[in-house]
């Protein structure tokens, strides 16, 4: 078994016993009281599995426009989302939305599912690569919510994996560029 292979594992684990409604709840806030979700007007966020941290109440918040992933055979598509639109039941479970995808999406904020995350911007996925392979066509700053519980020291990285530009837990709002000491344009 390889590294990520047994960290997924862990992380899996861990989540499990974590009270993820409870730090859902949090998360959200965090995030909607950020500068980086304020000022952000095209947001595409994820349909949660039974364990993954719950974004959907950010589609309370006006003013923005929401898009949820679609898989396309191994790739992902950005499709317009509006809280009550029709959803189908894809591969792994997944929800996806019923809209027409959008080719060039110009997103500003793409809120991307992990297992963990490290202070370097690394993300551990559950290895099928779908988001790494969108997330390199597209020119938004890619936030992770995630449970502090989930966050680790160091967290293995390949060269196709694309890295986030911040983690928010139910503790803190963590900008990686910022923690760098470097300024996102």
């Amino acid at each position: 078994m390889n590294n990520k292979t047994s960290l997924r594992l862990k992380a899996k684990e861990i989540r499990n016993n974590l009270d993820i409604n409870r730090i859902s709840d949090l998360i959200v806030k965090n995030i909607a009281h950020s500068d980086i979700f304020k000022d952000s007007k095209n947001i595409m966020i994820f349909y949660p599995l039974k364990t993954e941290i719950n974004v959907l109440k950010l589609l309370d918040y006006e003013n923005k426009n929401f898009f949820l992933p679609r898989m396309n055979g191994k790739n992902l598509e950005c499709c317009p989302y509006k809280k009550g639109d029709s959803l189908n039941t894809a591969k792994y479970n997944i929800k996806e939305p019923k809209t027409e995808c959008i080719l060039c999406p110009k997103l500003d904020l793409i809120i991307v599912p992990a297992l963990a995350v490290d202070k370097y911007g690394n993300r551990l996925g559950y290895g099928g690569g779908f988001y790494d392979k969108f997330l390199k066509t597209i020119q938004a700053l890619k936030l992770v919510p995630i449970p502090q519980d989930l966050v680790f020291e160091s967290v293995p990285a390949e060269e196709f994996d694309v890295k986030i530009d911040c983690f928010v837990t139910e503790k803190k709002v963590c900008n990686i560029m910022w923690e760098k000491g470097e300024k996102h344009e």
